[in-house]
């Protein structure tokens, strides 16, 4: 498959130093970026970054959260991809029981149902059992969980680089290998 158009669905929990990292990644690459922020994802974009939606770059179309009549709530927009970064356990639990409570729900609903790659970068410690099983019912679906868990092997110099080496791990689960992640190389 080959990827030109990804959704990005970004809600409301830790993590926002992943997003801008992810945008410069796949701008990188040429991918075109839509987006959906849901209104607790826009409180923690403005706490932990200082910035709203609008400075976030490389974002070629917004749409608002509410808006069930926007592409994205149609499998025939043909997204090649959805990326939910950060996901909180709430937008899990709606994506696992299919709940389309706004549009980041509807949208992974949709991805799932047409069979294409759904990476959800879930975002919580500790697990309850409650998320555990809502994180199977989304695999089994098809989904893949991706969360946020730094890599130190790498001996990341900052925030920065351990950024771009998870979300250079997103761009290689949607088959996008030209990222700025360092791989391991083995030992001598």
């Amino acid at each position: 498959m080959t990827v030109k158009r990804v959704l990005l669905g970004v809600t409301g929990a830790t993590g926002m130093l992943y997003v801008p990292s992810l945008l410069e990644q796949l701008h990188r690459q040429k991918i075109e970026v839509h987006s959906v922020i849901s209104t607790s994802g826009a409180q923690v974009l403005r706490y932990e970054l200082g910035i709203d939606k609008i400075d976030l770059p490389y974002v070629s179309q917004w749409f608002a959260e509410d808006n069930f009549a926007a592409k994205p709530a149609s499998g025939s927009a043909r997204y090649d991809a959805m990326v939910v970064l950060p996901c909180t356990m709430g937008t899990l639990a709606a994506i696992a029981s299919g709940y389309s409570g706004n549009l980041i729900h509807r949208a992974a609903d949709v991805t799932l149902k047409e069979r294409r790659p759904l990476i959800l970068a879930v975002r919580e410690t500790p697990l309850n059992r409650t998320h555990l099983k809502n994180m199977l019912t989304v695999h089994d679906a098809g989904a893949t969980l991706c969360p946020p868990m730094p890599a130190f092997y790498n001996k990341p110099r900052d925030f920065d680089a351990m950024a771009r080496n998870y979300t250079g791990r997103i761009c290689d689960l949607l088959g996008l290998t030209d990222n700025a992640g360092e791989r391991w190389k083995g030992e001598e």
